[in-house]
């Protein structure tokens, strides 16, 4: 005789209680932690551990990073969700699969690609950097181009799928009413996409900031040059520094909480807004005189 776990009146609590202690184990409990051994000193402890000149100079290097890689990969992912949309061509599926080449290799593999690439003593193109006195690798290009590399397919990925559900009907009609091309994806495509371009970019930030694999083979992890928040928490915990550790942790914590809200909210405005503009269309339906 067949049954099913859901059938048994008591079966549901027992996969909900299953989840739920999963996530409190993996997800919730080190979350806890982390703002625990954090604030263990005091608040005063906490603020001098954030506050050093080293920490300073790692946050100011991450948000300095994250500010020139994220609006970047922005426009490329516009420009490339567009191109994979609305055209055809030879390549478009490996086109595709590059752009997923980030998610599926290792963070420490793409350090070392940029070092047999750009370094002075091993890289492909290291004679010709350093005759143009160009330091890539160890310096903060070679970090900057590593963010980009990691944090390509998060806007096009979100973007591509709204673009492919729109189709061409609207953007044409608009062409044919005298919209040029910049007037019809500002006016008509633009509208449709920027909740999944602000969704994107949520998720290129998040990845900017807390990217540690790929930036600290690149970096050289030098003291007040090339440290990163991330770099810095590891290098204080290496050296035993477990509340300056926790507590410059505990702000790439509340980076990625603020980053579940925004995502959460946007996700809530975007369901209102869709439900608002469908009971609108069905009421001018609604008063539409019978023939």
């Amino acid at each position: 005789m067949k049954f099913k776990l859901q059938s048994i009146p008591w079966g549901r609590y027992v996969l909900i209680t299953l989840g739920l202690s999963f996530l409190a184990i993996t997800v919730l409990f080190p979350l806890i932690n982390i703002f625990y051994q954090a604030f263990a000193g005091g608040i005063e402890t906490y603020l001098a551990s954030v506050t050093t000149p080293e920490a300073c100079h790692a946050i100011f290097l991450t948000v300095f990073i994250t500010l020139i890689s994220v609006p970047i990969n922005t426009v490329f992912g516009i420009l490339a969700a567009w191109v994979l949309a609305r055209y055809s061509f030879p390549g478009k599926i490996a086109l595709i699969l590059i752009l997923d080449l980030p998610l599926a290799i290792s963070p420490t593999i793409v350090g070392l690609m940029f070092i047999l690439l750009y370094s002075h003593t091993v890289g492909l193109f290291g004679s010709w950097l350093q005759a143009a006195n160009i330091r890539v690798i160890f310096a903060l290009p070679g970090m900057i181009f590593t963010t980009l590399f990691v944090t390509i397919p998060f806007v096009v990925r979100e973007v591509l799928p709204v673009l492919q559900s729109m189709g061409l009907e609207e953007e044409e009609a608009a062409q044919t009413l005298g919209a040029n091309s910049w007037q019809s994806f500002w006016r008509v495509t633009f509208p449709k996409i920027r909740w999944a371009l602000l969704y994107g970019v949520i998720l290129c930030t998040s990845r900017a900031i807390g990217e540690f694999g790929a930036v600290s083979v690149v970096s050289g992890k030098l003291i007040n040059q090339t440290n990163t928040l991330s770099l810095h928490i590891e290098q204080v915990y290496a050296e035993y520094q477990m509340i300056s550790a926790f507590a410059c942790a505990s702000l790439l914590a509340i980076l990625a909480l603020f980053s579940l809200v925004g995502q959460e909210l946007l996700r809530n405005t975007d369901h209102d807004f869709v439900s608002r503009k469908g009971a609108k269309a069905r009421q001018r339906v609604a008063e539409v005189p019978p023939l």
